[in-house]
C-alpha cells in the first residue's frame, strides 16, 4: 500500500515592502525562522534587505532604501498560495 504523502507547512511569511522612491514590491517572502523571537517583524526588513543586495550584485541595479514593510493581507496571502500549488 502507498503511502500518503503530507502536506509540508508554507514555512513562509508575505510582506508588502514600500521603499524610499515609493515603489511597492508585493508578497516578499520571509522563512517563519527568521521572524523567531521577541523583535517582531524586524528580522524580516533585514532579511529582505539582504535578499536586494544579493540581487543588486547579480544585475548591478542597487534597490533603494526600504522606507516601511508590512504583512501582507490574508486575501493575498492565499491567492499566491494557490497560484505555487497550480504550478506545481
Amino acid at each position: 500500500m502507498a503511502k500518503k504523502n503530507k502536506a509540508a507547512p508554507d514555512g513562509v511569511v508575505l510582506f508588502d515592502v514600500v521603499y524610499e522612491d515609493g515603489t511597492l514590491s508585493s508578497n516578499r517572502k520571509v522563512p517563519i525562522a527568521e521572524l523567531g523571537g521577541f523583535d517582531g517583524d524586524a528580522p524580516a526588513k533585514a532579511f529582505i534587505e539582504a535578499q536586494d543586495r544579493e540581487v543588486a550584485e547579480k544585475s548591478g541595479r542597487p534597490r533603494g532604501a526600504i522606507k516601511s514593510i508590512m504583512r501582507s493581507s490574508k486575501r493575498a496571502a492565499d491567492a499566491a498560495k494557490a497560484k505555487s500549488r497550480a504550478r506545481g
